[in-house]
């Protein structure tokens, strides 16, 4: 099983100021053969109580069970639902587990270094932690869950919640380099369009480390607890 315990902040100088960036929680990977408990992700996200009951739309119960409620949801889906989710790609969701150990087990060293970090590792990590959450996981995960979850369930409501505006924005600045560090590292600026149309302009946008560790934070819990359960 996959928890996501405690929480990690790099900084680094670039320039002439102090860059830290808090780039979401560290990550120890947990693997049990018996009863799968979401208590320890459960807590984590309880952090986020505020903004996934104003944002995401989801119940104060649910938001403080949320790891535990997408689990559940995922896990009585119909096997059908199921296979169809696992072969909407050419990835096995084997491969995709493996993918997101990689990624736990490079966070987990970068924690376990302690101390300022360079520059170059905030920067790589910065960027690494981006992909994940918001390209990977959002082609792999996000897309599927939202056509398979039912409306009004939690899962259907955080899986839409990560595949719409502001963060769909985001997603596409991600994949399309579009994107940079304010000027005193306190947010990420990035360029998207409001719609599909190439066309259109770019228009800016502002992220702060608050809101991106929220969304990231989301991102991870809702995928770990679907892989898990598929």
């Amino acid at each position: 099983m996959l928890l996501l315990l405690g929480a990690d902040e790099a900084s680094c100088h670039i320039g002439p100021c102090m860059v830290r960036f808090n780039y979401g929680a560290t990550y120890s990977l947990l693997i049990s053969e018996c009863t799968m408990s979401w208590s320890k992700l459960d807590n984590q996200m309880k952090n986020y109580h505020s903004d996934l009951t104003s944002l995401v739309k989801v119940s104060p119960l649910m938001a403080d069970r949320l790891a535990t409620t997408i689990a559940s949801e995922v896990r009585f889906f119909q096997p059908d639902t199921k296979r169809a989710i696992r072969e909407a790609t050419p990835i096995k969701l084997s491969a995709r587990l493996d993918e997101l150990k990689s990624f736990q087990y490079f966070m987990d060293s970068m924690h376990m270094s302690g101390g300022d970090k360079a520059p170059q590792v905030v920067r790589a990590q910065v960027i690494i932690q981006n992909y994940i959450c918001f390209v990977y996981l959002s082609d792999a995960c996000f897309n599927e869950l939202k056509k398979a979850s039912k409306a009004g369930t939690t899962l259907r409501k955080c899986a839409k919640y990560l595949t719409d505006n502001p963060i769909r924005a985001f997603r596409n600045a991600i994949a399309h380099s579009n994107w940079t560090y304010s000027k005193d590292s306190s947010s990420l600026v990035y360029w998207a369009r409001k719609g599909a149309d190439r066309n259109e302009p770019l228009v800016e946008h502002t992220v702060s480390n608050e809101t991106l560790a929220f969304w990231q934070a989301l991102s991870r819990c809702t995928a770990y607890a679907a892989f898990e359960n598929l």
